[in-house]
């Protein structure tokens, strides 16, 4: 009688993912929500804008054209937590150190949960009691990250491809976003997000790989370079820490990074204008003193409704294996606000929507994702981004 094979290992079931219940409440509604709202008004059955008063969550909506489509909400805790029902998706548009708790409150309420900030400590505490309960904890879904994670996932998969995963091969990657002013100003920036959030990332260490040792620069805008995109000259520097992305991306073990840099993009001449800041920021190490810089810059450059603003995103690869042979893409976004929406509200809140969009489908699993982790998911939202007025432009080659 023929051998026949051992049987293998039974697979393991993991965690039944909680059906969408199709109810989206939604957190916050400061300068990063936008269209994405709208959209999620669209595909989901219901949604509830959380803002500080009942009365600011009806203004808000009024302002977006969302009247009647959403449900407002004065916002506490306390107060979504007793609203909550299972397979509820919890949008946050709050401050990261404020996640930590939402997520608890999804965990008890059985609701998934959704934002676009980078991962904490406090958030990661929590992923394994979310998973066991069939909860989907989708972080990094915004502009950057968030859009910028698809480029890159985009490009290595397509240099995988032509390059071969397997092949020694030296890497380039650079990845560089900014909000800027559409018409420049003397300052050469414009505030998109809480001056003091600005300060404080510039006060953080980066870390990042450069000729093909790790690197870190204290204070980042002393790394500060000329970038040119399209003939443009703009100046960007390293932010965070860049080389946890090496693996988050799936570059292939055999290609060895020579540059790996996720970064800032500024104006041409913002190192030149920021000047007396830096020098603030290298003196002035008490958070007292950081908090009235703000708002010293918030009143001196105040954002009005007849500015308009602009998002450059551009993400780059190079591959060169040892015979010669190369491979490169770039991936450019850049988008211009109007009247009725800034080109940071469309970014971040239009890829939030896609990932949640995902959820109601059911089509992310249990778990942590941040933003498409995979090639395939990628592309997918990226041509739902390109179909909701989002553009961006693929570049092969030289």
């Amino acid at each position: 009688m023929p051998e026949t094979a051992a049987p293998g290992p039974v697979p393991v079931p993991g965690p039944a993912l909680v059906p969408s219940s199709g109810t989206v409440h939604w957190i916050g509604a400061g300068l990063s929500t936008g269209s994405g709202l709208a959209a999620l008004c669209e595909a989901a059955d219901r949604v509830r804008l959380w803002h500080r008063t009942g009365e600011r969550a009806e203004q808000a909506l009024t302002a977006l054209g969302l009247t009647g489509r959403a449900e407002p909400r004065a916002y506490t805790l306390t107060a979504l937590a007793a609203e909550l029902a299972p397979g509820d998706v919890v949008v946050s548009m709050l401050p990261a150190p404020e996640h930590a708790g939402l997520l608890a409150a999804c965990v008890a309420g059985r609701a998934h949960f959704a934002c676009s900030s980078y991962v904490s400590d406090a958030v990661l505490d929590q992923v394994p009691a979310a998973t066991a309960a069939g909860l989907v904890v989708l972080t990094e879904a915004g502009l950057d990250p968030g859009i910028d994670h698809l480029f890159a996932h985009g490009l290595i998969a397509r240099a995988r491809a032509e390059i071969g995963a397997d092949t020694a091969a030296e890497v380039s990657l650079t990845s560089y976003c900014g909000g800027v002013p559409a018409v420049p100003n003397d300052f050469r920036y414009r505030f998109s997000w809480a001056p003091a959030g600005v300060l404080n990332a510039l006060r953080s260490p980066a870390r990042y790989i450069e000729s093909g040792a790790e690197t870190t620069a204290p204070r980042p805008w002393e790394a500060t370079r000329t970038h040119e995109v399209d003939g443009e000259s703009f100046e960007v520097y390293p932010n965070r820490d860049s080389v946890p992305f090496v693996g988050q991306y799936g570059l292939p073990p055999a290609w060895k990074p020579q540059a790996f840099v996720r970064g800032t993009l500024r104006l041409a001449g913002w190192f030149e204008a920021w000047r007396p800041v830096f020098a603030r920021l290298s003196a002035d190490t008490d958070s007292g003193s950081i908090a009235d810089l703000a708002r010293d810059l918030a009143a001196r450059y105040p954002t009005t409704d007849a500015d308009r603003d602009r998002v450059v995103l551009a993400v780059t690869l190079d591959v060169r294996d040892g015979s010669g042979r190369s491979w490169s893409g770039r991936y450019l976004l850049d988008l211009e606000g109007d009247a009725q929406e800034s080109a940071m509200a469309r970014s971040v809140s239009g890829m939030l929507a896609t990932g949640v969009r995902a959820i109601l489908r059911g089509a992310l699993p249990p778990g942590l994702s941040r933003a498409a982790e995979t090639p395939e998911r990628a592309e997918e939202w990226l041509a739902q981004l390109a179909g909701e007025g989002i553009d961006f432009t693929l570049r092969l080659g030289d």
